[in-house]
């Protein structure tokens, strides 16, 4: 497992956002910034839950998402949020964790 970004939710649309469609969220690329900060800005009718939406994430990048996941409080199931990139999302003591696995 490797510390990737630390996302933190916004509500100021930020340069160069993309849009993760399924999510209805626009991020920034963490790999831009010196900090490894990702913003994430959620339309209103985004489907993501509420943790995510209120509590900054940290995010690893784990090579076996599934095993990574085992045992834990899944927030939100794998899903490719970009092409050759799958995400999931547990809680860990009521914080928001990534895992992120290339594809």
């Amino acid at each position: 497992m490797e510390f990737h970004h630390v996302g933190i939710p916004t509500d100021q649309k930020r340069e160069n956002e993309s849009l993760v469609e399924g999510g209805k969220v626009w991020v920034t690329d963490a790999d831009a910034c010196p900090f490894h900060i990702e913003w994430l800005r959620f339309e209103p009718d985004s489907p993501m839950p509420d943790q995510l939406k209120t509590i900054p994430h940290v995010a690893y990048k784990v090579d076996d998402l599934a095993a990574a996941m085992e045992g834990q409080d899944v927030l939100i199931e794998p899903f490719e949020a970009m092409p050759g990139l799958k995400v999931a999302f547990i809680l860990h003591d009521g914080a928001p964790i990534e895992f992120m696995q290339a594809c």
